[in-house]
């Protein structure tokens, strides 16, 4: 079955960086957009960044842009979410997602719903 597993989470101070990473495992992941999903406590799932099947374009919700760079290694079947310049409020469990339909252009990736299956998560908090 498919699966998804996050990794690179944990603690840092404000200004700090994490490099997040996404193993994916029984699926043609060089089809699939994907993006990173994030949750805050006590808060609605938000969608964070994507990126199209070929990695050539990428969209990122504003309170990250700038800070944050989505990517992937279709070689490796991997995705990455490096975030620097990291805030309080960036604390969340991060999600990879794999997206419903293959080939889906950047348009309708912003979204949660166009996302059918994610991994567990990986923890990131920024506090002093």
């Amino acid at each position: 079955q498919v699966q998804l597993v996050e990794s690179g989470g944990g603690s840092v101070q404000p200004g700090g960086s994490l490099r997040l990473s996404c193993e994916v495992y029984r699926f043609a992941f060089n089809k699939y957009a994907m993006s990173w999903i994030r949750q805050a406590p006590g808060k609605d799932l938000e969608w964070v960044a994507a990126i199209t099947a070929g990695g050539e374009a990428t969209d990122y919700t504003a309170s990250v842009k700038g800070r944050f760079t989505i990517s992937r290694d279709n070689d490796k079947n991997t995705l990455y979410l490096q975030m620097n310049s990291l805030k309080p409020d960036d604390t969340a469990v991060y999600h990879c997602a794999k997206s419903r339909l293959t080939y889906r252009h950047i348009h309708f990736l912003p979204r949660i719903n166009e996302y059918d299956i994610r991994g567990q998560g990986t923890q990131v908090t920024v506090s002093s």
